[in-house]
């Protein structure tokens, strides 16, 4: 029946401490958390993703996090796949489920329903990565606009990832994205009774912590992660391999970046990756609870 289960979920942008909330929940209430963040799937780079630690996976059950090879293009389709799987198998008795994480388009699948799109080839995907990557803001709008208007209308800020999936699912299938996304398909929490929250500090706090953990994240780790993911030399339009940080610190492992640029640049691309993501649950989930971390 409606209701007889429970979905909280958890969003907010990076370092927002939407983890530490999500983890203190599933201690009250023993209930797992599910990873809804697209680069915490990823098998790498725990400590650049922010991903649980060994003490956060003793305290309570965590679903989702690590489990997807960096060689894999990984889609929010797959995602909602898996989630549903386990929904129906693994947590098919679980009264409490607990979703955390910081990519609102998973947060939509759990609630509104998630077009379903065939499988792109990853050479259609690379190829488009390449033509979107050489543009900036405006180019990349005039190239959407003059490929696929509708997709042009839907997208207010046409970054990089968003117009490589529009422009990519064009090629490879003939119709525009906005025909699939206009198609209905069913909630993955279709039945639950759902608790929503946006975890949300503020610029400054959140600012503030973003300079922080990169720091630490150095000190535990985070360089030997990207040296090993560069040993397996991967297409670097791969998602894994466009993880905040990932770049600067292959740069300065190249000798051509010094230490102080890399903590500088990252911590400036994951605050501008902060105010994209408040900027999109702003306008996709103002009927959400908002608090402050």
């Amino acid at each position: 029946m409606a209701g007889d289960r429970r979905a909280v979920l958890i969003a907010g942008p990076t370092a927002s401490g939407k983890s530490a909330h999500a983890l203190t929940l599933a201690r009250q209430s023993g209930a797992p958390i599910i990873n809804a963040d697209s680069m915490q799937v990823y098998s790498v780079l725990r400590v650049l993703t922010a991903r649980p630690g060994p003490g956060d996976l003793v305290a309570a059950q965590h679903m989702l996090y690590g489990y997807v090879d960096p060689s894999v293009r990984f889609s929010t389709g797959q995602w909602a796949a898996d989630v549903g799987r386990l929904l129906a198998g693994e947590l098919a008795k679980a009264e409490t489920v607990i979703f955390a994480g910081g990519t609102g388009l998973y947060f939509e699948a759990l609630t509104k329903g998630f077009a379903s799109v065939p499988e792109v080839p990853d050479e259609v995907v690379a190829r488009i990565d390449r033509q979107v990557a050489a543009l900036d803001r405006e180019g990349r709008g005039r190239l959407l606009a003059a490929r696929d208007p509708a997709m042009a209308r839907r997208i207010r800020e046409p970054d990089p990832q968003r117009v490589t999936r529009a422009l990519a699912v064009l090629e490879a299938t003939g119709k525009s994205l906005a025909e699939y996304q206009q198609a209905d398909q069913p909630a993955l929490l279709q039945g639950f009774e759902i608790e929503k929250y946006v975890i949300d500090p503020g610029r400054e706090i959140s600012n503030e912590r973003i300079a922080r953990r990169f720091k630490a994240m150095l000190e535990e780790g985070a360089v030997e992660e990207v040296r090993d993911l560069l040993a397996r030399n991967l297409d670097p339009s791969l998602p894994a391999m466009k993880a905040i940080g990932v770049r600067e610190i292959a740069l300065w492992l190249e000798g051509k970046m010094s230490a102080g640029e890399v903590v500088e640049r990252t911590i400036i691309a994951t605050r501008q990756y902060a105010k994209r993501q408040r900027t999109w649950f702003r306008n996709r989930m103002g009927d959400w609870t908002w608090i402050s971390g």
